[in-house]
């Protein structure tokens, strides 16, 4: 009897042991698997990029091309980025390569584009100027509640040998997000006209090289202004003389600023091309009216004083201009 009741002793505690530890048994089994999966619904298009060159960037025109490679992975086969591809803000789409492979459960889309992109630019601190240029592709037959992008960010995004001469890409980020239309394209059944698709995205942030774009622009500004800062190296006698530097001057200045402002957008903002200008434009009329009270000393036979505000002037003036101009072009530069 004793054998059988620790028989039974040992069946019950295996059962109440099995019921106590089969919930975290049975829970372990069915817990979902956290990693991560290329694809999570018939939705879902994995998209990746890889930028082989940004050239041609028109200031006056505001646009600039790109070329890429672009790759597709989805498992809906009524995707179909050969017809449907979308890119917004794109001014052409030149497709030079495609290949599609649908042998798995997954198509493969590869392609290459040559985009030239409409822009808005910055250039309140051109030729020191930072730009954000921006890329993006949709879909334009299946909105959000069909078709979802992910980033594919294995990788680097851009050839960084090749990618854009004279300027250097400080960041680049590739996401996705909803891009919303206030509209329902004449569609009658959507009551409300708002329609959402997903959108890849990717923006670049980059910095211009721009020292010796700098002096080519407005090394004959310079020259001007100190062309007429000779006057004052001249005898007070030759008033001719003095006035004709600094005339010249200042129409040489005018004319530098039309030939940059003729490849430049139009902007409402107060750049650091009008700045420069301006400060200069500024300092040739002091030379001018410095120039007019010499005049009136050598009308009055004051010629000693005539000389020795001159010798003042100049220095001066110099050395103003000279700190007025480092100091906006470190803060653009900045």
């Amino acid at each position: 009897m004793a054998k059988i009741a620790a028989k039974h002793l040992l069946t019950a505690t295996g059962i109440i042991i099995a019921l106590l530890f089969a919930p975290a048994a049975l829970a372990q089994v069915s817990a979902p698997d956290t990693t991560a999966k290329p694809f999570v619904g018939k939705d879902t298009v994995r998209a990746g990029i890889y930028i082989t060159s940004i050239h041609n960037i028109d200031f006056k025109e505001k646009e600039y091309t790109i070329s890429l490679w672009l790759w597709l992975k989805y498992r809906n086969r009524k995707f179909d980025f050969l017809q449907n591809l979308e890119v917004p803000q794109a001014k052409t789409v030149n497709r030079s390569f495609s290949t599609i492979d649908t042998t798995g459960d997954t198509a493969y889309l590869l392609m290459k584009l040559q985009c030239v992109m409409k822009d808005e630019w910055r250039i309140e601190n051109f030729p020191f100027d930072r730009q954000t240029l921006r890329f993006s592709i949709e879909n334009s037959q299946f909105d959000s509640k069909s078709l979802v992008f992910v980033a594919d960010t294995a990788g680097k995004q851009f050839d960084p040998k090749f990618t854009l001469r004279k300027w250097q890409i400080d960041s680049i980020s590739v996401t996705t997000g909803i891009k919303v239309y206030e509209t329902a394209f004449g569609d009658t059944a959507v009551k409300i006209p708002h329609t959402e698709y997903s959108s890849y995205r990717v923006k670049m942030v980059v910095t211009r090289n721009a020292v010796g774009l700098f002096w080519k622009m407005f090394l004959g500004m310079y020259l001007a202004f100190l062309i007429a800062c000779m006057c004052f190296y001249i005898h007070v006698d030759s008033i001719d003389s003095r006035f004709g530097l600094s005339v010249g001057a200042l129409f040489a200045v005018v004319g530098n600023k039309y030939v940059i402002d003729a490849s430049l957008p139009e902007s409402s903002t107060f750049t650091l091309v009008d700045t420069l200008h301006g400060i200069t434009l500024f300092f040739i009329l002091i030379i001018m009216v410095a120039n007019s009270y010499v005049l009136k000393l050598a009308k009055q036979e004051k010629e000693l004083k005539a000389k020795r505000f001159d010798n003042i002037c100049a220095p001066v003036l110099m050395a103003a201009y000279l700190l007025l101009n480092v100091y906006f072009i470190y803060m653009a530069s900045r």
